[in-house]
């Protein structure tokens, strides 16, 4: 495991236990998010980096009973809380690396990734292993229940011109990972870029 992974499990697992109340509004702004992707009924879909699952309940209710939900995260203590917040009602809840997912190839509809982009080691070829698994045609979303400058504020730093998230940066990088950006959205209250996964 990198050195990069190894910080990822330390943060996250000092967090798992209480990641939920520590965030216990963000419900609608995952629902809304989920809703933009446009799923439909017996769809596929991978919560990347799914943590304690808090897109499941969206997911289920989009893909419906038919659909498949998988949920993939690199740190056992978030899909312990996943479980314990019964999230298995409504995905299945996967150990596994994001940059090297056990999934076929193009065995995916979609892809909603929440909060993940900051924590991949290499973004360009990390987002490129998600087109992997996504059929031409699938969509990604790349989600923040907050925007941008709100989540510099909470982390008490200031936006730069090389944030990963900015639209300058963030559309060239998907095209070079197998995505085309067809909307990005950077409001207070979300961040959402979907993407649709290029032939």
């Amino acid at each position: 495991m990198s050195d990069d992974h190894t910080h990822v499990q330390e943060f996250f697992t000092a967090r798992a236990a209480d990641w939920d109340s520590k965030f216990p509004d963000d419900g609608p702004a995952y629902a809304a998010a989920v809703s933009e992707m446009g799923l439909g009924a017996g769809e596929r879909v991978l919560d990347a980096g799914c943590g304690t699952g808090r897109a499941f309940p969206s997911l289920r209710a989009a893909v419906g009973s038919s659909g498949t939900v998988i949920g993939a995260d690199l740190t056992p203590a978030m899909l312990d809380a996943a479980s314990q917040a019964g999230r298995r009602r409504d995905g299945a809840l996967l150990l596994a690396d994001v940059t090297a997912l056990p999934l076929r190839t193009e065995s995916l509809d979609a892809v909603f990734a929440a909060g993940l982009i900051a924590h991949l080691p290499e973004p360009s070829e990390n987002l490129r292993e998600l087109a992997r698994v996504v059929r031409p045609g699938g969509t990604l979303a790349l989600f923040h229940p907050i925007g941008r400058a709100a989540l510099a504020a909470r982390q008490g730093r200031q936006l730069t011109p090389d944030d990963l998230r900015g639209e300058a940066n963030l559309g060239p990088m998907l095209a070079r990972s197998g995505w085309r950006m067809t909307s990005y959205v950077d409001e207070p209250g979300c961040f959402l870029a979907l993407s649709v996964r290029e032939p």
